[in-house]
């Protein structure tokens, strides 16, 4: 009996061993047996990261295209009369308007850029230079013409810049009588800016950028370019006359930053056209220039 009670003893403490040791922390065997099976962890899953939807495409929603210069439309604003054109970009470097560019007519004062050449290379001083131009002063143009060589100023400044159609005037006493082209007065700034000497050019400029409303004649000066470019910068040689078969307005210059653009317009109107409504066509031929000059 008494084994008996030994085997029911030791059965007793096997059992009562098992119920005490913690279930919650399972010994090396059971670690390394959990180690050897493929185990799937469960972690919270982020979210997919939102991608940014992209731009519009500008393809998708073309805008209207940029508006381009009729040139057709510009000679129907000087009705009875005739008009050349050219714009320069002097960024891009080339012309990106241009309308019956070598047609000549009197050059009035646009002569008097290539008088301001020859007087600042003479010496002349240059507060006299500059009211010749920025009052379009006919007085001191006649005596500068008179002391540096009459037409010849015209013949050389024409071989040095390359003016194919500027021609002296017949008459040698009359400089406003002078023949130019669109295209020629274009070179003649292009010349001024880009290739002569920096004190020649910021005494010019520096007249043109500050040229008064009304000439020396009392004649308004501000049709053409500065009429028409609303707030964008402009430098401008203004040149009219009358009337010797027809009544002449030109308007010519630099507009923009840095002088990007230059333009110039040329007029011959009707006699019967009246000085203020001769300038309002010219302005109105600047401003169907603008999409040429600003993108407007």
């Amino acid at each position: 009996m008494s084994g008996v009670f030994l085997l029911v003893g030791l059965c007793l403490g096997a059992i009562l061993a098992m119920a005490l040791i913690p279930r919650s922390r399972p010994g090396p065997a059971a670690v390394a047996a959990a180690a050897s099976t493929d185990t799937v962890i469960s972690v919270e899953a982020e979210p997919d990261p939102v991608e940014p939807s992209p731009p519009p495409s500008s393809s998708a929603a073309p805008g209207p295209p940029p508006k381009s210069v009729d040139t057709e439309a510009l000679a129907d604003l000087v009705p009875g009369g005739q008009v050349s054109v050219v714009v320069y970009d002097r960024v891009a470097k080339k012309t990106t308007v241009s309308l019956k560019s070598e047609r000549a007519y009197t050059s009035a004062s646009l002569v008097k850029l290539l008088i301001a050449l020859e007087a600042l290379q003479a010496g002349t001083p240059a507060s006299t230079v500059q009211r010749m131009l920025s009052v379009s002063d006919d007085d001191i143009a006649s005596r500068l013409w008179t002391a540096l060589g009459g037409p010849a100023i015209v013949t050389r400044w024409a071989g040095k810049i390359g003016l194919g159609g500027t021609r002296p005037p017949e008459d040698p006493g009359r400089w406003g009588d002078t023949r130019t082209t669109a295209a020629d007065v274009a070179k003649i700034y292009r010349y001024l800016l880009d290739r002569a000497g920096a004190g020649t050019r910021t005494t010019i400029m520096r007249a043109l950028s500050g040229a008064t409303e009304n000439g020396s004649d009392g004649v308004r000066q501000y049709f053409g370019i500065p009429d028409a470019v609303g707030s964008l910068r402009w430098s401008i040689k203004q040149g009219w006359a009358c009337c010797r078969g027809s009544r002449i307005l030109h308007s010519s210059g630099t507009v923009g930053e840095d002088d990007r653009h230059i333009v110039v317009v040329l007029t011959s109107q009707p006699v019967s056209t009246t000085y203020t409504g001769a300038g309002k066509q010219v302005s109105e031929v600047v401003r169907g220039l603008l999409p040429a000059i600003d993108g407007l």
